[in-house]
């Protein structure tokens, strides 16, 4: 196992210089307008071989992180949705404090949740949640073809949901932190799924010594196994960004197919119920695995309950995607959430982190139209 001490400078996330401190003066004016309150997706295909997942995607601790190389029809897109967020975001702060009131406005209530989330509130499954009322929805839920519990009636339960936009940018499977009792179940998701990421965006204990996350993945100190899997680390390296990259091995133990390379990407310093102090580990996220096939199977994000800073960077990350692509129906945030949440109850869960969608969303289009101009011009 490798271990590597990998420094990304983290100006080449923050080329525009201003843009953080216009963000710190703007977030104090919308925060003082208000009071903070706190579709069925498609599902991948699941029979292909775990292998199948490493083609096509640079799983090396040297690859570099270079922000994507835009056409000219791309660049006009992220100019057109720069102006649109810049233009909320330093002009119109009070309009995206509405924004948030009206998607609080529309949460689905209690009674309707249960009514969606039958399998997940069944007494069988119900110890597998760590949030009793952050659960999935029945019609998008992850569902485990192999799991250890083998009662009809848990009828392959996991609590995690599929989300997403359209076809035409990644998927995301959205999940709680592993308890230990389900450490099993979340690899077999992602060897059955084949999912070549993990976005981690939580500590395993937080500042009160409350347990947010079970350690299912650190394994540098040998193989760890979890019932008929093993998971081995091929190498981990550090960012000053504050990032802990992971390159794992998954397989089944008596499995004669070759393992599954997993990155998992941990941030353990964005806070719950908050946000990070600047945009840059998020961002320097993003232009790690913008570039994921989407065919490979969907990025796995989880923080502790799954829903507020795991909604927030999918929002982030599919919003910048959509632009890419010249889905320009991404400009609208509410809807973009609002279809979130009708995949996952509560992403995005406070205003601080919707105005933080909107930072890293400035920040990377700015930065993104910064480097291209710039390579133009060399």
């Amino acid at each position: 196992m490798r271990r590597i001490r990998k420094t990304v400078n983290s100006k080449s996330f923050g080329a525009t210089g201003n843009a953080a401190t216009k963000r710190r003066r703007w977030r104090r004016s919308a925060m003082t307008t208000g009071e903070d309150n706190s579709s069925k997706s498609t599902v991948p295909d699941s029979t292909t071989s775990p292998s199948a997942a490493v083609k096509s995607f640079d799983f090396s601790p040297d690859s570099a992180v270079p922000g994507p190389s835009l056409t000219s029809d791309q660049l006009r897109h992220c100019s057109e949705a720069l102006q649109c967020f810049s233009a909320k975001r330093f002009n119109s702060p009070q309009s995206i404090h509405q924004e948030f009131q009206i998607l609080q406005a529309n949460r689905l209530r209690a009674l309707d949740m249960r009514n969606r989330c039958t399998v997940a509130v069944d007494d069988t499954n119900y110890s597998k949640n760590r949030y009793t009322d952050v659960v999935p929805f029945d019609n998008n839920r992850v569902i485990l073809k192999q799991c250890k519990d083998y009662r009809p009636s848990a009828r392959g339960y996991i609590n995690a949901s599929f989300v997403r936009t359209s076809e035409s940018v990644s998927g995301f499977i959205a999940t709680q932190g592993p308890l230990p009792h389900t450490y099993e179940d979340f690899w077999e998701m992602i060897i059955q799924y084949r999912c070549p990421v993990i976005v981690m965006l939580t500590r395993l204990v937080d500042n009160f010594q409350t347990v947010k996350c079970g350690d299912y993945f650190q394994a540098e100190d040998g193989p760890r196994e979890f019932g008929n899997i093993c998971i081995s680390t091929k190498w981990i390296q550090t960012t000053d960004t504050s990032l802990i990259i992971r390159c794992l091995e998954v397989s089944y133990k008596e499995s004669e197919e070759p393992p599954l390379s997993v990155l998992h990407i941990q941030y353990p310093e964005w806070p719950d119920h908050g946000v990070p102090k600047d945009t840059f580990a998020v961002r320097e996220i993003f232009n790690r695995i913008y570039s994921v096939p989407r065919d490979l199977g969907p990025i796995v994000v989880h923080c502790s309950a799954g829903i507020g800073r795991t909604g927030t960077y999918c929002a982030i990350h599919n919003t910048i995607q959509r632009v890419l692509v010249g889905d320009m129906t991404a400009l609208d945030l509410v809807n973009t959430i609002t279809v979130f949440r009708s995949q996952r109850i509560g992403m995005v869960q406070t205003l601080e982190q919707y105005l933080f969608c909107y930072d890293a969303i400035v920040d990377e289009l700015e930065n993104m139209i910064s480097d291209n101009s710039s390579r133009s011009r060399g």
